[in-house]
């Protein structure tokens, strides 16, 4: 099986290097120094007290790449626009798209059963492009557990986690799903098929659209944000308010909001990804994390005023530092 990484940075990084660990025929595009390493000096792995160097085929563009059987694709979910096109050189009609990204993906209302069937989520993919560009037919979803970073040129390290959870849109156990959970589970991941995969994705999500924007807006971490009850209380409204837009569009939450509260305060003191994007300089994940979800609030009639005003919020002080575009 040909898989290739679009966006090799940290988690794609983890992915390629344990594949390749595994003999599997691996490919990632990647660019700059980082390339420049890996193609110099392999792809270092550290994980778990142990350094590995793997060889996997690196490029430095899609065309070199070649059409793969599966393409796992790893960046921030507002580059995807952007890279569209280039990720296209790498399908064929067969290739199945792993969209190992966070928030809410472009093709969720693929497939989906009700009035909103087939509708574009502006906030993702606000013209339409990459509907066109990356058929969804061809969409694998793809929920990220584990937490790694690109520690210099050519090195991941990783610090927690081994699921990767797996789902169809339709909610099939499909003949490729099943080859691509095998890779993976060969590669030392935990790689689970849910048939509701659209549940799986927002229990990640509630999280993610009020500790991340908090995190930006208050420079807190998230014990911080968990721990201090003023703040709890913010997060725990937004969440609130997200599981209501979710569950009008038939999500199930195996868990309560308290319970995933206390989940993300067992993390302790992190960063999240967009506090750290922000004090980077780097564009922030706002649209997917928590844009997406007022938008979807708007299209099934949910009162979502919190997440609307820290969603203003958010966005002025991203713009602000230069970290959106809009």
């Amino acid at each position: 099986m040909r898989i290739g990484v679009f966006g090799a940075g940290a988690i794609g990084g983890l992915l390629a290097a344990r594949l390749a660990q595994s003999g599997a025929e691996v490919t990632v595009v990647a660019r700059g120094p980082h390339l420049a390493a890996m193609q110099r000096d392999g792809l270092t792995l550290i994980s778990g007290g142990e350094r590995i160097v793997t060889h996997p085929r690196c490029v430095g563009t899609a065309a070199e790449a070649g059409e793969q059987d599966a393409v796992v694709v790893t960046l921030k979910a507002h580059a995807l626009a952007g890279a569209a096109a280039d990720i296209a050189r790498m399908m064929g009609p067969q290739t199945s798209l792993v969209t190992a990204i966070n928030g809410v993906p472009y093709w969720y209302f693929y497939g989906f059963e009700g009035p909103l069937r087939d509708r574009r989520v502006a906030s993702v993919d606000p013209d339409g492009a990459v509907w066109a560009t990356l058929p969804p037919a061809q969409a694998i979803g793809c929920i990220v557990y584990p937490a790694a970073e690109v520690t210099a040129p050519g090195v991941v390290e990783h610090t927690y986690g081994d699921r990767f959870t797996l789902g169809e849109p339709d909610g099939t156990r499909s003949a490729r799903i099943e080859r691509l959970a095998a890779a993976l589970q060969a590669a030392g991941f935990k790689a689970p098929i849910r048939p509701r995969i659209r549940d799986e994705i927002w229990v990640k999500l509630w999280g993610n659209l009020a500790f991340n924007p908090l995190s930006a807006l208050t420079g807190a971490t998230l014990d911080r944000l968990t721990g201090r009850p003023d703040l709890r209380a913010v997060a725990r409204t937004m969440m609130v308010e997200g599981q209501a837009v979710a569950e009008a569009l038939g999500v199930r939450f195996a868990i309560d909001v308290d319970k995933r509260i206390a989940g993300a305060a067992e993390v302790g003191a992190h960063r999240t990804s967009m506090l750290q994007d922000l004090e980077r300089g780097r564009p922030m994940e706002i649209d997917a994390l928590l844009g997406a979800v007022v938008e979807l609030a708007g299209l099934v009639g949910v009162a979502a005023p919190v997440c609307d005003m820290v969603l203003a919020l958010v966005r002025e002080r991203a713009r602000q530092a230069g970290c959106y575009a809009g």
